[in-house]
């Protein structure tokens, strides 16, 4: 088998796929069309496939000459809630929504795959789960298809995901043993004082100054609580409070984000966060309710699955850029389908600098250069194919 032909000659039906998706984005837990798409083309492999899971996700099986070991692969499908700016024939024709993080060309890549080692299943000692997830720019769509089962029958014993990486050039790919990406909380503050006239604020007990402080004085948490080597982001990011220029609200709003890698740091940031905020409003004679939502863990590969897929990816590809010490605190759900099993998630270089296509992810012209997907393809094949040999998994385990 020549599997990088075999890619190639798929190169057209892939950049289709890529291109109709980006055509028709769908908001997270509304991807309807773009689901029964995805069904439709497992269900002509002869692939099983249950949809539904977690709302919009579609879950497909494909057995090979044994059931056992059991690979999961993971796409999500959901667009951002972004006017697109492109002028490509392909541009967005929904007002309001474009792909902007390259979850269209996720999609292209696993539907390719599937088209390939469906046609190759007999060479596969085991099986793949393909999970098509929704809700992942929300951070919400993992656990969502876990609660409805995504994770059992069968259970899988490795996972392997991949994100196009803006960041970084085609023909570059990190694959880093260890943190990846962060995990991330969203928080909301709200400080409740006593409104009032603007021109007699000694009768009103006004919340903006202690929002004020309390914005400031989070900025330390980073600076001073948090180890110099270790890395964690905390930033606040909506301010909402008043009405008009000579009120005095009754209370403000705070939102913001908590980026971090290692669970201590985690703590102590939410302990300080939370004593910073009920002090300074008790010095200012407010009150405060602080809510923390814990979105998704940090990614964290397994060591001995990054290393095969390294040793894969410098036996398959050829003229790349092997990057294994790189971290982001962008986060990524992925990681709950990593928890309780061994897993590798893979950042590919998606940039073109030439053609302009090099926009960071979430802007209203992002795009990317199609070039990089056969190469992401090519590599989730062959280690498809060697992780699922009946050896080398069972090797890569034993102790």
């Amino acid at each position: 088998m020549d599997l990088i032909k075999e890619v190639n000659d798929l190169f057209p039906m892939t950049q289709s796929l890529r291109r109709d998706f980006h055509r028709y984005p769908e908001l997270g837990f509304f991807e309807h069309r773009t689901s029964q798409i995805i069904v439709s083309e497992l269900e002509k492999l002869n692939i099983d496939v249950l949809s539904g899971i977690g709302k919009t996700g579609v879950v497909g099986i494909l057995e090979g000459k044994a059931k056992d070991p059991v690979l999961l692969l993971r796409f999500d499908m959901d667009a951002l809630a972004i006017n697109e700016e492109n002028a490509a024939d392909y541009a967005s024709q929904n007002p309001g929504i474009m792909h902007a993080c390259g979850h269209d060309g996720h999609m292209a890549i696993g539907l390719t795959l599937a088209r390939i080692l469906s046609k190759h299943r007999e060479k596969l000692i085991g099986t793949i789960k393909f999970i098509f997830q929704p809700a992942e720019e929300r951070l919400q769509g993992a656990m969502a298809m876990i609660e409805d089962g995504a994770m059992e029958n069968p259970k899988p014993d490795i996972s392997i995901g991949l994100h196009l990486w803006n960041e970084k050039p085609c023909g570059w790919f990190a694959i880093v043993p260890g943190p990846l990406m962060a995990g991330a909380d969203r928080f909301s503050i709200r400080i409740s004082g006593k409104g009032g006239h603007a021109a007699n604020p000694h009768l009103a007990t006004d919340p903006i100054i202690p929002a004020s402080h309390i914005i400031t004085a989070l900025q330390s948490i980073i600076s001073r609580n948090v180890p110099p080597l270790d890395s964690a982001v905390l930033s606040v990011t909506k301010l909402t409070g008043g009405t008009a220029f000579n009120v005095i609200p009754p209370h403000v709003d705070l939102e913001g984000t908590i980026r971090y890698f290692k669970p201590e740091d985690h703590r102590r940031i939410i302990e300080r966060l939370t004593t910073i905020v009920h002090e300074v409003v008790k010095a200012f004679e407010c009150k405060a309710h602080i809510d923390i939502n814990n979105l998704t863990l940090p990614v964290k590969n397994d060591e001995k699955l990054c290393g095969m897929v390294s040793k894969i990816a410098k036996s398959t590809l050829n003229d790349i850029t092997l990057e294994n010490n790189y971290h982001t605190m962008v986060s990524e759900d992925m990681s709950f389908f990593m928890q309780d099993i061994p897993g590798c998630f893979i950042l590919v270089g998606s940039a073109n600098h030439d053609k302009g296509l090099d926009q960071i992810h979430h802007h209203p012209k992002f795009d990317f250069d199609e070039s990089c997907l056969p190469p992401a393809i090519t590599l989730l094949s062959q280690c498809t194919f060697e992780f699922l040999d009946g050896k080398s998994l069972r090797s890569l385990y034993e102790d």
